[in-house]
């Protein structure tokens, strides 16, 4: 065999093709047999030319998994003999390299079973020889071991590092410092201990000290390796970079701005700074780090190209902006001074890139610095629209993406910007570069969607502009316009009636599109038309949708992700607006939203099998069914269409059990499953469309059985599912708005069903409650050895605004019965009302606790005098949401809070009175400082000077803004009229005009009407006709309520 096979390795590396093609099959015929291995080493040692032995070391190293086993203890020998001889007397580095190979292989069975001992004494003998050559082989050798029997070297640890440090400071030669730079590498990717990986961190300086060299020599595509080595450092949680962080950031600055390295170096650069700021961003704070990166990022904003290209995922600008948003997001306070200083610098720049740049980099941070912008508003918002009006197209399309991003994330301080903002805009929609139009139109939808009846006075110009260019536009303009058409209906909502004919008219050609170029437009227009449907309502569509759900519904024949799931935006809609009739369309549509729900995940995984017959181009001879070496999974990337078609269709399935309820019964079963599925689906999207629909699911169920017989039983059977999927969620996903739904989810389920459907329930769920309150979820650990009192690193409001609303619907279901819970959650409740921690978390708490206290009664008492200081300071923040929950607290707590109250009325009083005068401009603020005076004269009316007081709580009334206060408020005066209460009567006059405005108010509810209109007939009763002139001094329509009050009480 030997003689034949080498004649046919040196024909394979013929150029001829047909040649090479016969060679290659006669190859694969003789690989069968055991023999092959023999014949392959004898070529590897005795061929003549380099490229036969490098292509016998390749074939050897895939030929010889499937044979070893079969090989004689001799032929074993023999083979490791060549192996080790090969490596040491080879001359040619890439025959090295290709027999270094083999012996990972080999390795990997013969180390374990014991027939290699003396193979890594060889290793340490190799890597300390005089020879250049050895050293680089041996450290090579180490890197490809590490794949296969990585476990071998736990006992050696210690010694591996000190060699593979010893080779990294090897100034002779660089090749084996390179080496050296890839062995840690590869040891990095195996080591999980964290104990072994610390001591990587005295690596650090070295190969600092070799990635630069290579940037000097020109040897990029191993500073780069350096760059995957500090990845692996940054991503663990480990405390590893220490004090390294700066001098890590500071070779990276130099990289990232170093314009004549290739693109992919400088972009691994930039992304090494982009993970210290995801990562470890307490780190480069604490080592005051943060300004000198975004002294280099700011400008690198300015690298942008002239051509749009949307592929270019190495572009320097797009990952200098992830840098600076990533750190805006983690680190607001520091990031804004510097980017706020870069953009009004050069905002009047006389480079176009840098006055692009300034723009850029302030709709870069809107998201993460959103507060700190909202103080500046003015000004910035002066330099973006100054931009919008550059001679130069870049600039104007910066500007126009800034304020997309404002409109986005500025919200609602924006709103009150309209009359500059959206003029600038529809000037911006008319210009005369595409992409200002696109980011235009997008900037003007997430304007809209916000504005609600404001939006009224510019309806004619802005759709009169929209339906224009939906005529003449280019189909991706028409998509972006679409969506701004979408955001105008829902915040105009009725006001849009006049113009939903013609947008509806419009979608209909858009609607039966089939070229795969239209099919976005379909999409979108599909999801227009349900917008339009939920603001023109049931009565104005539901005559007109049936040929708009047969074009839907033909549009899942198509093959196209994003049009299904706008498809199944779309349904949800039409759910919503013909609620329980909406249960006709069951049958057509529930089949296609299963199939999207039970799609394949989508994942695509990328194996990396390079090695040096890739190289080389010798893959065909090595690919059999005998080759079972195990590749390395470099990434797994995710289609994301699928993703969001999964997410919307999820979606929709809770929407159609919520609306049709007992019509849903036949799918109810199906679709729980899926929920159950989809909880614990690998994208959080997914996930957070689960738990929100399994609360739909469980009221679709108690719909369903509770005609049933045995309905009690499967309703409570579906509630154990749901419940223990919330608590699982809260505990363990590790998405904060996954368990902020979850939470909100229960807090749900406690006010639909009381205590009995939490009482099977309580202990987890109180553990799982006290785990978040304590930061100790899965979902809040963040990946950062973060400071405990770091305002920037706090946790996220959404998901503790979610946390504390749990608290009073415990404490709505469980009455006076909550206090022994409430004792576990106070302590760490209150931790967020520490006077460091920012007014959002104060007002938090206040909230929570004056809910609790109106719940649970009594019980408050014994917490009072720790509660009451902190909201008597609230009363007198800065900010309105702070004084008005503060207001709605000191009532509660001087209403339940019994004895220990008594000595804070004063107190309570004296804080409350400047909420009633001329400075506060928040109603919302007034209403609530009415309804607890209101709570404190109930309680204990000796205890008010009524005199003082009753002036001043009148003249706040009626309620302008909170009229969940108005029972507290009127139910007060009603007690004090009855009581014939001699401070109230002088106030008659003032209670008759009062009375009659709320009878008439389209916002109160009936009962407040009623017990207003009860005290009227108590006053009637008392005064009779003294009160005619009174009467007759009102409107005549509130006359006429108060006296059909009147002739009725």
């Amino acid at each position: 065999m030997a003689q034949s096979l080498e004649l046919l390795l040196i024909q394979f590396l013929m150029p001829d093709n047909d040649a090479r093609r016969q060679a290659e099959d006669q190859i694969k015929r003789l690989a069968k047999d055991p023999q092959v291995v023999p014949a392959l080493v004898q070529h590897l040692r005795t061929a003549k030319t380099p490229n036969v032995r490098q292509l016998a070391a390749v074939l050897l190293r895939k030929r010889i998994t499937g044979h070893w086993a079969k090989l004689s203890p001799q032929m074993k020998q023999e083979v490791k003999q060549s192996l080790i001889e090969s490596i040491t007397v080879e001359n040619s580095p890439p025959v090295r390299r290709a027999s270094a190979n083999v012996v990972s292989v080999v390795a990997k069975y013969a180390v374990p079973a014991g027939e290699w001992p003396d193979l890594l004494t060889f290793l340490f003998q190799c890597s300390q020889s005089a020879q250049e050559d050895h050293r680089e082989v041996a450290l090579i050798l180490f890197s490809s071991l590490t794949e296969t029997i990585g476990n071998t070297f736990r006992p050696y640890f210690a010694d591996l590092q000190a060699l593979l440090l010893k080779c990294m400071q090897d100034e002779s030669s660089s090749r084996v410092r390179i080496a050296a730079l890839k062995a840690v590498g590869s040891f990095l990717e195996f080591t999980s201990d964290g104990d072994d990986v610390v001591k990587f961190r005295d690596f650090i300086p070295s190969i600092l000290n070799v990635a630069r060299k290579c940037i000097a020599s020109g040897e990029e595509d191993v500073a780069i390796l350096a760059f995957e080595i500090f990845d692996e450092l940054i991503e663990s949680p480990a405390p590893l970079l220490g004090d390294s962080v700066k001098s890590i950031v500071q070779f990276s600055l130099e990289v990232s701005c170093n314009q004549t390295l290739e693109n992919s170096t400088r972009h691994q650069a930039i992304q090494i700074v982009s993970w210290l700021a995801k990562y470890k961003y307490t780190s480069l704070k604490k080592h005051k780090l943060v300004i000198p990166i975004l002294q280099v990022m700011c400008p690198l904003l300015a690298e942008s190209s002239d051509q749009e290209d949307d592929d270019d995922d190495l572009a320097t600008d797009r990952a200098a902006a992830e840098v600076i948003d990533t750190l805006a997001m983690n680190l607001p306070k520091h990031v804004f001074p510097t980017v706020f200083e870069f953009s009004s610098m050069y905002s009047q720049s006389t480079d176009l890139k840098f006055r692009e740049a300034s723009v850029t980099a302030l709709g870069v941070i809107s998201e993460g610095c959103y507060d700190l912008i909202k103080e500046k508003l003015d000004i910035i918002l002066n330099i973006v629209l100054g931009a919008l009006r550059d001679p130069e197209r870049m600039v104007r399309g910066a500007a126009s993406f800034a304020l997309g991003q404002f409109a986005e994330y500025l919200q609602p301080e924006i709103l009150s910007h309209y009359q500059s903002f959206l003029p600038c805009v529809l000037n911006a929609i008319e210009d005369t570069s595409e992409e200002v139009k696109e980011k235009s139109y997008y900037a003007l939808a997430a304007f809209c969607e916000n504005m609600g009846e404001e939006i009224v006075a510019y309806l004619d110009p802005l759709m009169g502009k929209l339906m224009a260019a939906l005529q003449n536009s280019p189909r991706n303009l028409q998509e972006t316009c679409m969506s701004a058409i979408g955001s105008v209906a829902a915040a105009a909502e009725q006001a849009f009636n006049p113009y939903a004919g013609r947008v509806l008219e419009s979608m209909k050609f858009f609607m039966v599109l089939t070229n795969d170029e239209d099919l976005r437009a379909r999409a979108r227009s599909t999801e227009l038309v349900g917008i339009v449907a939920m603001s023109v309502g049931r009565k104005g569509m539901e005559a007109i949708l049936p040929p708009f759900i047969d074009a839907a519904i033909s549009g899942f024949g198509l093959e196209y992700s994003e049009l299904r799931e706008y498809t199944h935006g779309f349904f949800s809609n039409v759910a919503e607006i013909l609620d329980d009739t909406f249960a006709q369309y069951l049958p057509r549509v529930m089949p296609l939203v299963f199939a999207s729900c039970n799609l394949d995940d989508g994942s695509a995984v990328n194996i990396d099998e390079s090695d040096d017959e890739s190289v080389n181009d010798f893959g065909g001879v090595s690919s059999d069914d005998e080759a079972h070496d195990e590749p390395r999974i470099r990434n797994i990337s995710v289609r994301t269409g699928v993703l969001d078609e999964k997410a919307a269709a999820t979606q929709a399935l809770g929407l159609f059990a919520l609306h049709t309820k007992s019509s849903f019964a036949p799918y109810l079963e199906e679709s729980l499953k899926i929920m159950d599925k989809h909880s614990g689906y690998f994208h959080e999207d997914v996930r957070l469309q689960a738990v929100t629909g399994l609360k739909h699911i469980l009221a679709a169920a108690h719909a369903i059985f509770q005609t049933h017989n045995d309905g009690t039983g499967k309703a409570n059977e579906i509630l154990d599912t749901v419940m223990n999927i919330y608590i699982k969620a809260m505990a363990e996903d590790d998405d904060k708005e996954v368990v902020a739904q979850a939470c909100l989810s229960i807090a749900d389920i406690m006010k639909d069903y009381g205590y009995v459907a939490i009482q099977n329930y309580l202990q987890p769920l109180v553990d799982a409650t006290l785990l978040l309150l304590r930061e100790k979820a899965a979902c809040q650990q963040l990946e950062d050895e973060s400071d405990d009192d770091d305002d920037d690193a706090g946790h996220d409001e959404v998901l503790m605004d979610a946390v504390s609303d749990l608290l009073p619907a415990f404490a709505k279901c469980m009455g006076s019965h909550f206090e022994p819970v409430f004792a576990s959650f106070f302590e760490p409740l209150m931790k967020f009302a520490k006077a460091s921690r920012p007014p959002q978390d104060r007002t938090m708490v206040v909230a929570s606790l004056a809910e609790v206290a109106q719940d649970m009664g009594a019980p408050i008492a014994a917490y009072v005098d720790r509660i009451m200081p902190l909201v008597l300071k609230e009363l007198g923040s800065r900010h309105a949401t702070n004084r008005r929950n503060a207001a709605f607290c000191v009532g509660e707590l001087c209403k339940n809070g019994g004895e220990t109250a008594l000595k804070y009325f004063n107190d309570v009083l004296r804080g409350i009175y400047p909420l009633f005068g001329e400075s506060e401009t928040d109603l919302g603020v007034r209403d609530n400082a009415a309804g607890a005076t209101a709570r404190m004269i109930v309680v204990h009316p000796q205890l008010v000077p009524l005199n003082q007081v009753l002036p001043v709580l009148l003249k706040g009334l009626p309620l302008k803004e909170d009229q969940e206060e108005s029972m507290a408020v009127y139910s007060c005066i009603y007690s004090l009229v009855l009581a014939s209460n001699p401070q109230i009567v002088s106030h008659v006059p003032d209670l008759v005009k009062i009375f009659g405005q709320v009878v008439e108010s389209p916002v109160e509810k009936a009962e407040v009407k009623a017990i207003v209109g009860r005290t009227f007939s108590h006053l009637i009763s008392v005064y009779g006709d003294q009160l005619h002139p009174l009467i007759s001094g009102l409107p005549p329509s509130q006359a006429n309520a108060l006296a059909a009050f009147a002739s009725t009480g």
